[in-house]
């Protein structure tokens, strides 16, 4: 979000992008609040709605916390991290993004000598979130090849290096995301890299967004697809509690 082409960053783009869930969050708390002095409630149900009311607050505020950790105070979406996590320098990489493109210009400062592709994946009709809609009316974009995600529009082998920063996710049906890693496998040279970065549907993330830590996958699904489109996981490691990245290489015929 730092190196976006808005001038959005971090936290603050967060709230931007998903005021509707805070709005959501903050109008339920007040309702839940006011309930005990509408109605006489049974203590039971009054301490049912003392814990609601505590367990909203707390994943309202830790969401905010830990976005502002994950994203301004470690810097995930400066990406420099990366270059560390990489196999060997890119010197034909893919960018692709699902709508809303935070890492190409870091990428193509990083490697100023590679020839580089961005594409954008996003299909307003299979994903639906309001945020991403929302950051795409507010992001300015750059130029991008735009594709679906089951016909990537590059021949066979045709990169050695290839990311997938925080865009995977939005693909919600399991057998679009296998033909996706797939199409991702083909137009991957052999002996080529791919770089997957994600949230990860566990505990940290479940502690820090609460119910919408489903919006993730765990990290066992990403092994899955890799494994069935013919990647292999060269290593896993942790940019913080709250993310993960893969280095995934295809075999050399």
């Amino acid at each position: 979000m730092s190196d976006s082409q808005s001038s959005l960053t971090g936290v603050t783009a967060i709230l931007r992008y998903n005021w509707h869930f805070y709005a959501v969050s903050v109008c339920a708390i007040v309702v839940m609040a006011a309930l005990p002095w509408v109605y006489a409630l049974p203590e039971a149900i009054i301490a049912v709605v003392v814990c609601a009311i505590a367990m909203t607050s707390f994943w309202t505020l830790s969401s905010i916390l830990v976005s502002y950790y994950v994203y301004d105070y470690r810097g995930v979406t400066r990406w420099e991290w990366l270059r560390a996590s990489l196999l060997f320098t890119p010197r034909r990489w893919l960018n692709i993004h699902a709508g809303l493109d935070e890492s190409s210009r870091a990428l193509q400062r990083f490697f100023p000598d590679a020839e580089s592709k961005i594409v954008d994946i996003y299909d307003s009709r299979e994903m639906t979130e309001p945020s991403i809609a929302r950051a795409r009316r507010i992001h300015q974009r750059g130029p991008a090849i735009e594709a679906t995600l089951d016909a990537l529009p590059f021949a066979n082998e045709s990169c050695d290096s290839l990311f997938l920063l925080m865009a995977a996710h939005e693909i919600r049906q399991p057998e679009r995301r296998q033909r996706f890693f797939d199409e991702c496998a083909r137009v991957l040279s052999g002996g080529g890299q791919m770089i997957l970065a994600e949230h990860m549907r566990d505990w940290n993330n479940f502690l820090a967004f609460g119910p919408g830590f489903v919006h993730f996958f765990p990290e066992r699904e990403w092994l899955r697809l890799a494994r069935k489109a013919g990647l292999k996981v060269e290593h896993g490691e942790s940019i913080t509690p709250f993310v993960r990245c893969f280095v995934m290489t295809k075999a050399t015929r």
